[in-house]
């Protein structure tokens, strides 16, 4: 049997995390079932990450991050329209393919919010980080024009809530996407 380093085991706490929490959320996720799911110890795993709130803020900034990766892989080179529907139908195939990254990333605004409402503000400043990153990510293909990276990031946030609502692709409220962000099948992993 090969054992794996720290980092890999951190690597698959991070993926077990991103299940978890995307299902039940930070208050009603336990460390226990991040633990089972990765086939090891509530103590080892608070020796990978020194809690609950770390291994949230973990999963959370990774999904921000797969986000930016997904929309740089598929605008880079690209410009304007182009540059526009590219990453628009990368990000819908990401979250059908993926459907717990788009969960996840409800359950963070969530947890951001409480956080911020408790007087924690060092979850939120972090999760802002990553946002101006995929605000950055998405600017320069769009012309550079702060209009346009507005209205791009304000239709994905459209796209979020009807996908997670989990409206129909045939719905009249998909009509006004772009039809590169239509999603073609329930984006609920139940097909596409």
């Amino acid at each position: 049997m090969v054992r794996m380093s720290a980092d890999e085991r951190r690597e698959s706490v991070i993926r077990a995390a991103i299940a978890e929490f995307a299902q039940g959320g930070y208050y009603g996720t336990s460390t226990e079932a991040i633990a089972k799911r990765v086939g090891v110890s509530q103590p080892y795993l608070f020796r990978l990450f020194p809690g609950k709130k770390a291994i949230f803020a973990a999963a959370s900034l990774r999904c921000i991050d797969d986000v930016c990766r997904v929309l740089g892989e598929a605008g880079e080179g690209l410009e304007g329209e182009e540059a526009v529907h590219a990453m628009a139908q990368a990000y819908v195939r990401m979250i059908q393919e993926q459907p717990e990254r788009l969960r996840m990333q409800m359950q963070t605004f969530i947890a951001v919010a409480a956080a911020e409402a408790e007087g924690d503000h060092e979850f939120g400043e972090a999760v802002r980080a990553g946002w101006m990153r995929l605000w950055e990510t998405v600017h320069l293909p769009l012309g550079a024009d702060e209009n346009e990276t507005t209205n791009f990031l304000a239709y994905g946030m459209l796209i979020n809530t009807l996908a997670a609502m989990g409206f129909p692709p045939d719905h009249r409220v998909w009509q006004g996407m772009y039809p590169s962000a239509r999603v073609s099948g329930p984006a609920d992993g139940q097909g596409s």
